[in-house]
């Protein structure tokens, strides 16, 4: 495999890399980052990429001026690009076969897009190409007969579960999830929550803003709606199933009421070993496992969606279908970095949401320009709102 890793200095790139030492087979040729060049300085010189993108245009001529002066003697031959072309210029490039995204955001649909054009292989941890334009992608990848294997924990294990089942209907997919490290509290606690507080995530170690969304049953919202487009399944299809500890990954249900579940230890290089050796299971550095007493007390329960009324909103958003998803997603991000800046409460990341939705007129199957304009106007709602 040639790959290309799109967010290489982020979580899940980085476990990506930490997948990739432990296999031969797999070679990087492109990697690409936002602005952390001290980060990507170094799986450079690791990794010996061909070509490498630095999305802020300041810190990739940083870059270039680094390989002009002899600091990184293996990127000699290296070509630096920049921005959105730059992403997208790595995610076709012509010695690439498959391609990890993993970048933050909506900067990401348009690189998976192109890869699916150009006829890569894509393994997508990136969630917000899915939930704005699942639409579109989707079809486009079966258009171009691309392999498309999700990264994200709970729906690689969906896909886990459907390996073998071709031509048996799914009944129910069950979307498990922690519950969050605020779990059991009530509104009026969950008021006076400072980000330090909600980046304390039980089970997994992610970047800021995934967490947050973990603890406010956004990241939940945001599954359901992937489920929906990954795995064309009704919204109502779709139960979120609260499993504290994290050890039921997600489950599948068919038509005969047979259940299959994907179980395992939290460690997100699993979802990534998996999907880049191409549904091959195989050890890797550092693998974590379970004892039979860590599955004695397997329990679930309902989420909350009246405290944690995010999720509620995500899984409306799905049923719509539309633009709405994006202004769901969009508005969240707002909401998010103003929380995580203290310029908005924790509550109010939630409450954005619905007022948002609310504002806008939704579109039913808007094209990747109506996305970005719908991605603009919540945005500039939320700021709006809250003096931003």
């Amino acid at each position: 495999m040639k790959l290309c890793v799109l967010g290489s200095t982020g979580s899940i790139g980085r476990q990506t890399l930490d997948v990739v030492r432990s296999d031969k087979d797999i070679t990087v040729t492109a990697l690409a980052a936002l602005k952390n060049i001290d980060m990507i300085t170094k799986q450079i010189r690791e990794f010996r990429p061909q070509i490498c993108c630095i999305y802020d245009e300041e810190k990739a001529a940083e870059l270039v001026k680094r390989i002009e002066n002899g600091l990184i003697p293996e990127a000699e031959d290296m070509k630096v690009v920049s921005g959105m072309d730059g992403l997208i210029e790595c995610a076709v490039y012509p010695e690439t076969d498959t391609v990890l995204v993993s970048v933050v955001g909506m900067i990401g649909i348009k690189p998976t897009i192109e890869a699916i054009k150009a006829g890569k292989n894509i393994c997508q941890a990136n969630k917000e190409p899915i939930v704005c334009a699942g639409h579109i992608i989707m079809p486009l990848a079966k258009e171009h007969g691309v392999r498309f294997t999700p990264v994200d924990s709970e729906h690689s294990a969906i896909y886990q579960c459907l390996a073998g089942e071709k031509g048996n209907k799914i009944d129910k997919i069950y979307l498990t999830c922690s519950g969050g490290p605020f779990r059991g509290k009530t509104l009026d606690e969950l008021k006076n929550i400072k980000p330090e507080d909600a980046l304390k995530h039980p089970s997994w170690n992610m970047g800021a803003k995934i967490t947050i969304d973990s603890s406010t049953l956004v990241n939940k919202g945001l599954e359901v709606i992937e489920a929906h487009y990954l795995f064309d399944v009704p919204a109502d299809d779709i139960i979120v199933a609260v499993q504290p500890g994290s050890i039921v990954h997600s489950m599948v249900q068919f038509e005969d009421g047979a259940i299959k579940a994907q179980l395992g230890a939290p460690d997100m290089r699993v979802p990534i070993a998996y999907a880049l050796r191409n549904e091959k299971r195989a050890e890797f550095n550092g693998k974590k496992t379970l004892s039979l007493n860590d599955m004695a007390e397997i329990r679930f329960m309902e989420p909350d969606t009246e405290t944690f009324k995010g999720l509620k909103l995500g899984i409306d958003a799905c049923r719509t279908e539309g633009s709405v998803t994006t202004v769901y997603n969009a508005a969240n991000e707002e909401c998010v970095a103003a929380f995580l800046s203290g310029k908005i409460g924790y509550t109010d990341i939630a409450d954005g949401i619905e007022a948002c939705m609310k504002a806008h007129k939704n579109i039913p199957s808007p094209s990747l320009e109506e996305i970005f304009e719908a991605e603009k106007e919540a945005r500039a709602f939320i700021r709006n709102k809250y003096k931003l």
